[in-house]
This record gives structure tokens, C-alpha cells and sequence, in this order.
């Protein structure tokens, strides 16, 4: 098959954006005929293997599951045979995953309640795609019903025009925390189509942090080196649980609630030095193996005030998780997306997530690519001090979906 004949898709998810100084209540009357929650264990577990492959990454790290999810959960759509069973068990997608998408995202979005929200939390997804190509209906139809996708019909044979869109819908939905997702280049003459995901969320914590209690103080690196922190303090009655990932290793875990209490960051703290061992034994079993023993206690809290952004190509670590099929310009097929005779695959899964943690609450945001080609007082309170390496992350507590996670290691980066 010549250049000229060859074709790119290009799928995006994502753009999360987490709390800051809203809320929302996400209390809502799920479709009975509808079981998220196999979905939701099977993103959980997804999410904490990709942790698992990208943990070599040096120093900071963050990224938005649900955001990974929901675009290749799209992209599996289009799939079929051993690409599509691939797709299914690193993704750990039940047999039918497509309704329920369309429930956490009628959740997350509040369009399945009536109550009043105390944050903002929105999830948008789109499908830019060739125009006059023939894709499938029972595809589009697919995707529109369940995940709210529209088609946008593109030109891609302007390819600067339709990035420089694509990017501003994805700046749009991110509230412009996440810029420039598609970098110059990527989208060509040969592109057939984008699928993109943007969720954003933003609320404040339900005990704020006082400004005037933050100081700088050391933060402790695993190479034994400090850097100088705002670490923020207060005081207060939190869920707090103590485990041991290894013998050696006492580890703390702490939940803080934001506004509504429908969402919480949980931070996980190990002994110093050990943040590797933590990470070694972080699965979908152990996490709520060391949740499940939580309690409230009278906690003294320390907390580092930081912002990341970080970026990441997935197609290594999807691969090495068992997605290989969708990303070989031979074997891969799509043809459920589609009735030509070109051979679409994936060529690129890009991710970029930023996250900001302050006195207030949380603001992140992420998003993420697929590129698809054809070949071509009571007593003395405890102490949480997170002063050194320790793990993150958000999730949605009716369901216990993560949305972020993260791991913070070093103030500069």
C-alpha cells in the first residue's frame, strides 16, 4: 500500500479538571437496568495497571483514568476479533461497557439528578471525522447514544485548520488548563478521524486549609536531598487508616473530603525511603484492602501546596499491558468503525494532565490521544505529615470511580 493510501484516526480522551472552589452533589437515581459497578472495578483495576507501567517515569506523575478510559472504551467500539478481546481485557471492560459509560457520564455531568451541586464536574465527549468517509452507523449511533458524542464533520486534508479546532474544544472544555493536546504534525492529509473526551471538575475542600498556617518548611526526597515546600497544616477529625504494604514499611492513608463529601482525595503516605515499595504492591485489591480499616480520628494534617502538569505517550505501557493487536498495521482491526477497505490502527496514545493542590482544594485537568493509522483533642492528635514521596488520588465515592491519580515527589518537578 502506497503513502498516499495510507489513513490515521486519531482518538482523544479526556481533560479532567479536579476541585477547587465549588461542589456538586452527584447523588442521583442510576438506570436499574444498568450495572456500573463492574465497570467501575474494571477502571479501577485499568487505572492502577497503567500506574503500574508508568511509575518509571521520574519525579512527578498524574493522569486521569476515566479520561483513558472513555476514549479507548470509545475506540473499542469500532473494534472487532482479537483486537476488540485485547482491547476488552487490559481495559477490563465488561461485555457490554457502553451503557454504563453512559451512566457515569450522566452522573458526572448531574443531567440524572435534580439536585443542587456544590462543584462543577462536566465530562463532553466529541468524534471529529472525515467527511464523505463511510463509517459505520451502528458506530456513530453507538457512540452518540452512550457517550454524547457528536459528529464533527472535518476536512483533514486541512490538517492545521482541524487541529488548531480540535485543540480549542479540548481548551474550551478544560477551561484552558489543558493547551495545545495535539501537537504540529501529528494530525496530517492522512488522518480520518479524532475522538476526544474533556471532563472538568472543580471544588473546594470541605475543611479549607488557612492560608496563614502555610509555611515553607523541607520537603524529603527519596535520594535523601530536601527542597523547601509551602506546606500547608490544620487540624481536624478525618477518615485516617495505618497498613503496612511491607513488613518494614508502616504506611498512613488519609481521606480529604470535598465540598458535598461526594468527592475525596486520598493520600497515601509511606515511611521515607519507601515509596518504591509502596508503589510495588498497588493494585485494585491491596487499595481497598488498605481503605477498608479507615476511621475517623483528630488528625494534625500537613500538606504540600504544589502544581504539575505532566506528559505522557501510552503506547508502550498499553502494549505492554496486552493491547497489541490495535496498535500493528497488520493485524489490527476496525473494521466495526467502518465500511472501506483502508486498515485503521492505532499509531499514538498521548496523555497530558496537570494538577494544582491549595488552600482551597484541587484544580486539575487531563487529556489524552489516540492516533490511529493504516499501515504507512482528646489526647494529642495524630500526626499526618506529608513531607516526603507519597501517592494521590480523587475519586468520585458513590461509585468509586478515579478520576485522578497521581504521584508527588519532588516540589520542582
Amino acid at each position: 500500500m502506497s503513502m498516499l493510501t495510507r489513513r490515521r484516526f486519531l482518538t482523544l480522551s479526556g481533560s479532567l479538571l479536579a476541585p477547587s472552589a465549588l461542589g456538586c452533589n452527584l447523588i442521583s437515581t442510576l438506570n436499574p437496568m444498568i450495572d456500573s459497578s463492574s465497570l467501575v472495578a474494571g477502571n479501577t483495576a485499568f487505572a492502577l495497571d497503567l500506574f503500574a507501567q508508568l511509575r518509571t517515569e521520574k519525579g512527578n506523575l498524574f493522569l486521569s483514568p476515566f479520561s483513558i478510559s472513555t476514549a479507548l472504551a470509545m475506540t473499542s467500539a469500532g473494534a472487532k476479533g482479537t483486537t476488540l478481546d485485547e482491547m476488552r481485557k487490559v481495559l477490563h471492560l465488561p461485555a457490554d461497557p457502553h451503557p454504563a459509560f453512559g451512566e457515569l457520564i450522566a452522573r458526572f455531568n448531574g443531567t440524572s439528578t435534580t439536585e443542587k451541586r456544590t462543584y462543577q464536574l462536566t465530562t463532553a465527549n466529541a468524534i471529529w471525522a472525515q467527511k464523505g468517509y463511510p463509517w459505520r452507523p451502528e458506530f456513530t449511533d453507538l457512540t452518540r447514544k452512550d457517550y454524547g458524542s457528536g459528529l464533527m464533520q472535518t476536512d483533514f486534508g486541512m490538517p492545521e485548520a482541524a487541529r488548531q479546532a480540535i485543540n480549542a474544544w479540548v481548551e474550551k472544555e478544560t477551561h484552558e488548563k489543558i493547551r495545545d493536546l495535539i501537537p504540529a504534525g501529528v494530525i496530517n492529509v492522512l488522518t480520518r478521524m479524532v475522538l476526544t473526551n474533556a471532563v472538568y471538575f472543580k471544588g473546594s475542600w470541605a475543611a479549607p486549609f488557612k492560608t496563614e498556617q502555610t509555611k515553607d518548611q523541607p520537603f524529603y526526597l527519596a535520594d535523601g536531598t530536601k527542597a523547601e515546600v509551602p506546606l500547608m497544616f490544620q487540624t481536624g477529625r478525618f477518615e485516617y487508616g495505618e497498613f503496612t504494604p511491607t513488613s518494614d514499611n508502616p504506611a498512613q492513608i488519609l481521606e480529604l473530603p470535598y465540598t458535598g463529601k461526594e468527592l475525596s482525595m486520598l493520600v497515601l503516605l509511606p515511611s521515607a525511603g519507601k515509596l518504591a515499595e509502596l508503589e510495588d504492591r498497588l493494585s485494585a485489591s491491596t487499595l481497598a484492602d488498605w481503605t477498608k480499616e479507615m476511621h475517623p480520628i483528630r488528625l494534625e494534617v500537613f500538606l504540600p501546596r504544589f502544581k504539575t502538569e505532566k506528559a505522557v505517550t501510552l503506547n508502550g505501557p498499553l502494549q505492554a499491558l496486552g493491547m497489541k493487536d490495535a496498535f500493528s498495521d497488520k493485524a489490527a482491526d476496525f473494521s466495526a468503525m467502518h465500511t472501506g477497505s483502508e486498515k485503521l490502527y492505532i499509531s499514538a496514545v498521548l496523555h497530558k494532565a496537570f494538577v494544582d493542590v491549595n488552600e482551597e482544594g484541587t484544580e486539575a485537568a487531563a487529556a489524552t490521544g489516540v492516533v490511529m493509522k493504516t499501515r504507512a483533642i482528646q489526647a494529642k492528635p495524630k500526626v499526618f505529615r506529608a513531607d516526603r514521596p507519597f501517592l494521590f488520588l480523587i475519586r468520585d465515592n458513590a461509585t468509586g470511580s478515579i478520576l485522578f491519580l497521581g504521584r508527588f515527589s519532588n516540589p520542582k518537578g
